[in-house]
């Protein structure tokens, strides 16, 4: 199935679960939402796909298109098409933007060639001005420097060019002032496609205003205890998390 399964998914940090027996499928064509408060596993899930050194998958599995990522190195998962942005996107001095992305798309190709540079600066400048990046921020070190809205900017732009097959946006929304949530979210919504599965991580249903999910999930404890249609973020944002945990109180959810 062209799809990111996964089943039964147990992951710890530091001796801590985290993570308890978590299931997703996320078929390609499909955008869904993760919400959830804060300390349930969002960014752990995140983390864990991506291959993260610091979180121990203790059992369960995860592939994409059939393929298991879970025993893959980092840069590994990410040329089988997996992208994550980062809630807090990491500063790197000293490599430009325009060298950074070149030498990701690089690393794709077979090995002895490499991406033409006319096209791909025709390519990456088109890009910039979608999501309203100055050009002159191609020679500028990876988010040094760079306002919150700046680096997710910058991280939409890393996605527009490598074209990942799965992309996990890990609280995109978070530190943005509306015009530069706007912009975020017209650029991943250029992102959807038939070819193409994007989860959404997030606190807040406001992002999903604009970023419309085909579905909702509500995850507590590690696990997705209720999912829906967009209305579900809607009634989270009504009514608030308290009132999944009544919920789960009374034995409503399973």
């Amino acid at each position: 199935m062209n799809a990111l399964e996964v089943n039964q998914l147990s992951v710890s940090i530091d001796g801590k679960r985290i993570l308890n027996e978590f299931s997703l499928s996320l078929p390609k064509g499909e955008v869904h939402a993760i919400m959830g408060p804060n300390g349930t596993g969002k960014s752990t899930l995140a983390k864990a796909l991506a291959g993260h050194e610091s979180y121990m998958v203790e059992s369960g599995t995860a592939t994409m298109d059939g393929k298991n990522i879970l025993d893959l190195e980092v840069d590994e998962i990410s040329r089988e098409g997996l992208f994550l942005a980062f809630q807090y996107p990491i500063e790197i001095p000293g490599v430009t933007i325009a060298n950074f992305i070149r030498a990701a798309l690089n690393a794709r190709q077979p090995e002895g060639e490499d991406i033409d540079a006319v096209a791909y600066y025709k390519e990456l400048y088109a890009q910039m001005e979608r999501l309203g990046i100055d050009k002159k921020f191609t020679s500028r070190s990876v988010n040094e420097g760079f306002s919150g809205g700046e680096k997710k900017r910058c991280e939409i732009l890393q996605m527009a060019m490598l074209k990942p097959a799965y992309c996990i946006l890990d609280e995109t929304d978070s530190g943005l002032d509306i015009d530069a949530l706007k912009i975020v979210a017209d650029g991943v919504n250029h992102m959807r496609s038939e070819d193409r599965g994007i989860l959404v991580i997030t606190h807040y249903q406001r992002l999903l205003n604009y970023i419309v999910p085909d579905r909702v999930h509500i995850l507590w404890d590690g696990r997705i205890v209720k999912s829906g249609d967009k209305s579900l973020a809607l009634e989270v944002e009504e009514r608030g998390y308290d009132w999944i945990k009544e919920r789960l109180t009374a034995g409503v959810e399973s």
